[in-house]
């Protein structure tokens, strides 16, 4: 009886699989972290853009303050705001009842709580004063002196090449216009430049 030939691989046969699966995976793995990475700046600017939203819904709704601002733990029982123009915790959204700008869980109403997941980072230029937003009873925000509509920016980032565009700025113009904007910053989060509409 002739011998039978085991079926499988030679080491050779593995060797030049196993090479071809590193190049392969070499291109993809960048590729997917900008991917990713792309996603969670979207996702972090889309929910600004929708806290921003409530509070002026909800400011003209109720006749009162809102208040967008910057948490270092917006999960907290009592959250606070951070009192700093960055964070890496999220934010709060909340109405201001008696107008002191901070939250106090006897009177004001907690309306949304917003989360970031690690690398992402909020930055707010001077116009938004110490990370807080405060939308008045008619439904636009005004800057830090309170006596113009706000023309300020929110930036959130992520410190990557990966993507190219690792900032998106959420402006806020007029008080009430919003847009979102994508900006190359070398892998730097830096305090958001005054936005001019």
């Amino acid at each position: 009886m002739g011998k039978m030939r085991q079926a499988g691989f030679t080491l050779i046969e593995l060797m030049v699989a196993l090479t071809v699966m590193a190049i392969v995976l070499s291109f993809a793995i960048p590729s997917f972290e900008s991917i990713v990475n792309g996603n969670r700046l979207t996702s972090a600017a889309n929910e600004m853009v929708a806290s921003i939203q409530t509070a002026r819904m909800e400011s003209l709704r109720r006749n009162r303050r809102a208040v967008v601002c910057l948490s270092d733990a917006p999960n907290a029982t009592t959250p606070a705001c951070s009192g700093s123009t960055s964070t890496t915790g999220g934010w709060i959204t909340f109405l201001d009842v008696n107008a002191n700008g901070t939250f106090d869980s006897a009177g004001d109403t907690l309306l949304r709580t917003s989360l970031l997941k690690a690398p992402v980072q909020v930055l707010a230029n001077g116009q938004v004063l110490a990370g807080k937003l405060i939308v008045r009873s008619d439904g636009l925000a005004h800057d830090n002196t309170g006596t113009a509509l706000l023309s300020g920016t929110i930036d959130v980032c992520i410190p990557t090449r990966r993507p190219a565009e690792n900032v998106r700025h959420v402006n806020i113009a007029f008080g009430s216009a919003i847009s979102v904007a994508s900006e190359n910053k070398n892998a730097a989060c830096g305090t958001p430049s005054t936005y001019t509409p």
